[in-house]
């Protein structure tokens, strides 16, 4: 047994956050050996105050996930579209992902039924990217307005602490346009076997921009070269007591035994004049493009093969954000888009400090010169010789970048007004998720809908917000309405 204060024979010896021997990991200070404690004890109370301050604030959203490093290989010439740097023909770029679930928190399981995030970041020659998606193509909502009720709705009832899905069917049946997104999570994609096995989409849509300044309007579908595969509900629920961290643990192993997964990026491309008369909005996070009308173009391929060293550090505290981008990709008019701009840095600011884009994560791999100064945390000098501008000591003047700034402000503009979308020809809020159930899927997909819906709607408590639940159904498809309505018990 090594002696009080002395480490045991060739092991390193404890040190204090200063770096200064630590004299104890085992016993306190104190008068005697039964006496009061000290304030003497100065290693005691670091220990004691760091324990209490170790963990941040949760993501309201996508809590619980996981993530790793790995390269973005571009593989096709998509030149023509876009002079992104990451986009140019093979270029390889170093990146990081992170798949998460979206209403549960750090500890909930993970093969819960939920829609899962998938996010992005490209450590590119010009800067950042961040593609911040979701393993679905479309989303509950067209407008960010009704967001953060919707979230609540997913969330527990703040009078008991529990997960109610009588508030999630009463906020789904209560706004049609979620349809498309309910079909796809009562479906087979609502509970991937693993992380490895779901697709992952920019949702949105997005503008690029060529070298001559021309602009179109993309898709982004990252595809599972391992396949689609999904679990049972029963299946599911039984990981979920057996091993909460089912998919987390699943990411891991398969790095670490060499099984590199990898995902196919593509894109649909829509000229920039087609929006306007297009058949559906082009720019409503509720809808798809169907791949008849813009098929999907190959642009490269991400292979995830490195776990990060420390999880707290790499996955905890990484920052996604839409507003991470680079010259040759810009936004759309979406809606839901254009909010999430200011919405995903501005919760990094209340959840990890002001100067989170300093965290190993989150730093670029190219110099940074911004006039951003001080905040909480800040430890590098601002690399631009003064710290206002205009300067006269050589401080750095931002780029023109041409035939990209605000571009796309010129697509949609006019008098500033509350109201929808305007309406295209086919613009409806069952048509699409109709479509998923009789084109897409098969008998067998259909029936496994049927009973995930009826399972979940037979924890509904309120008969109102149960009845018009089942007439949402029937308005996406009436044999299937009916069918959920039988298997509820006729209500």
């Amino acid at each position: 047994m090594a002696a009080y204060g002395l480490p045991e024979q060739g092991n390193p010896t404890t040190t204090t956050g200063a770096g200064a021997p630590a004299p104890s990991d085992e016993q306190s200070l104190s008068v005697g050996r039964d006496g009061p404690l000290l304030m003497h004890d100065a290693y005691l109370i670091e220990k004691m105050a760091q324990f209490n301050r170790e963990r941040v604030p949760e993501r309201v959203v996508h809590a619980k996930g996981t993530g790793a490093y790995g390269v973005f290989h571009v593989t096709d010439d998509v030149s023509e579209y876009t002079c992104a740097d990451l986009f140019q023909p093979g270029r390889e770029t170093p990146m990081l992902a992170r798949f998460s679930s979206v209403a549960g928190e750090l500890g909930s399981p993970d093969t819960w039924r939920d829609p899962r995030g998938f996010a992005l970041k490209f450590y590119t020659h010009e800067g950042n990217y961040d593609l911040v998606g979701n393993n679905t193509p479309v989303f509950f909502m067209r407008d960010p307005q009704k967001f953060q009720d919707f979230i609540r709705s997913q969330k527990r009832d703040p009078r008991t602490g529990l997960r109610d899905h009588t508030m999630q069917w009463d906020y789904w049946s209560l706004s049609p346009e979620s349809a498309h997104q309910v079909t796809w999570l009562m479906g087979d994609r609502g509970i991937p076997r693993s992380y490895r096995h779901m697709n992952g989409y920019g949702s949105h849509t997005y503008m690029w921009v060529n070298a001559e300044g021309r602009r179109v309007w993309i898709k982004y579908h990252i595809h599972t070269d391992q396949g689609i595969d999904f679990l049972t509900q029963d299946e599911a629920d039984r990981l979920a007591g057996k091993d909460a961290d089912f998919h987390r643990r699943d990411l891991y192993a398969a790095i670490d035994r060499g099984d590199h997964p990898s995902w196919t990026l593509k894109v649909q491309v829509m000229p920039v004049e087609d929006a306007a008369g297009y058949r559906f909005n082009p720019f409503d996070l509720t809808k798809v493009w169907p791949h008849g009308d813009y098929p999907l173009i190959e642009v490269g391929r991400m292979t995830l093969n490195e776990v990060p060293e420390d999880f707290f550090i790499h996955v905890e505290q990484a920052a996604f954000e839409p507003s991470n981008l680079v010259r040759g990709v810009g936004p759309s008019p979406d809606k839901m888009l254009l909010s999430r701009l200011f919405s995903y840095p501005d919760t990094h600011r209340y959840r990890i400090g002001v100067n989170y884009n300093e965290l190993p994560p989150n730093q670029p791999r190219v110099p940074v010169r911004s006039y951003a100064k001080d905040g909480r945390m800040r430890f590098t000098k601002p690399d631009t010789g003064a710290v206002y501008h205009p300067n006269s000591f050589g401080g750095p003047d931002a780029a023109v970048q041409e035939g990209t700034e605000h571009a796309w402000w010129t697509v949609e503009t006019g008098d500033l007004v509350r109201a929808p979308y305007t309406q295209h020809r086919e613009d409806d809020d069952f048509v699409q998720p109709r479509a998923l159930i009789r084109d897409v899927m098969d008998d067998a997909a259909r029936d496994r809908l049927v009973s995930n819906v009826a399972g979940h709607m037979s924890k509904v408590t309120h008969d109102g917000v149960l009845s018009r639940s089942l007439e949402y159904w029937r308005r996406i498809d009436r044999e299937i309405g009916d069918r959920i309505t039988e298997a509820v018990g006729g209500k």
